[in-house]
């Protein structure tokens, strides 16, 4: 379900779809308009198999639990994070 398995397209993980949100997350933006982004970017790339809103929230969720978007005044925003700058404890 995160990574590719034998039922879960490359196409369709949760990472992929993530990585897809993230590439297209340039500016902040609504739930809705990360939603339609993503779906015109995945039909211009030839990404055909189905993700569902709930696929897309579940991505958006793991995108979160990794640190690596917000919710800020109801807008989603990429969090820049220098991997060097941070600490593991």
């Amino acid at each position: 379900m995160i990574v590719p398995t034998k039922g879960i397209t490359p196409q369709r993980s949760l990472l992929a779809v993530g990585a897809q949100i993230l590439q297209n997350l340039d500016r902040p933006m609504t739930v809705s308009q990360a939603w339609a982004t993503l779906r015109h970017w995945r039909h211009t790339h030839g990404h055909h198999a189905p993700v569902p809103f709930w696929w897309f929230v579940l991505a958006l969720d793991a995108l979160f639990a990794l640190g690596v978007v917000d919710l800020e005044d109801e807008l989603l925003v990429a969090r820049r994070v220098d991997a060097a700058a941070t600490q593991r404890l």
